[in-house]
């Protein structure tokens, strides 16, 4: 039971993603996930009326928190979906998970000004992953891996 991955993405691009364990030897390209989820994410709102929450695959299930933001004085229309997301092990609780990652991209939007999420690289956010650390506490921990910290 651990959260195997988490990151936070902009629309088609990724701003932050950490590994905690890794899940296959296939590393999959951040801005290609950040378009999967992106495109997934407008297929179930514009299909369904509804947001992502949760996919389960065999082996694992990934956990979605959607906001949508728009530059200050931009037109409405104009959304970006900022998402953050975590890769979990298939027997941890999504809705424990669901609350970080709310809480996740309440932080990033209380941290960070929508100018500085709309114009700046990943690099700019890399000091982020130590609240995002934070948040998840031992969740980012697999079972083993925590009784290995107690001794």
């Amino acid at each position: 039971m651990a959260i195997l991955e988490v990151g936070i993405n902009l629309g088609m691009h990724n701003l932050v993603e950490i590994r905690y364990y890794s899940s296959s030897d296939n590393i999959l390209d951040p801005n290609l996930r950040a378009g999967f989820l992106t495109a997934l994410e407008s297929f179930t709102s514009e299909v369904f009326g509804d947001d992502i929450n949760v996919i389960s695959l065999a082996s694992f299930k990934l956990v979605c928190c959607c906001e949508m933001i728009t530059l200050p004085n931009d037109d409405e229309t104009n959304k970006q979906p900022l998402l953050s997301y975590a890769i979990i092990e298939k027997g941890t609780d999504a809705t424990v998970v669901k609350e970080q990652l709310n809480q996740i991209i309440s932080s990033f939007l209380n941290r960070y000004p929508l100018n500085d999420i709309f114009s700046k690289k990943p690099k700019y956010f890399k000091n982020f992953e130590s609240r995002i650390n934070e948040i998840l506490g031992d969740l980012r921990l697999k079972t083993e891996d925590r009784f290995r910290s107690l001794f």
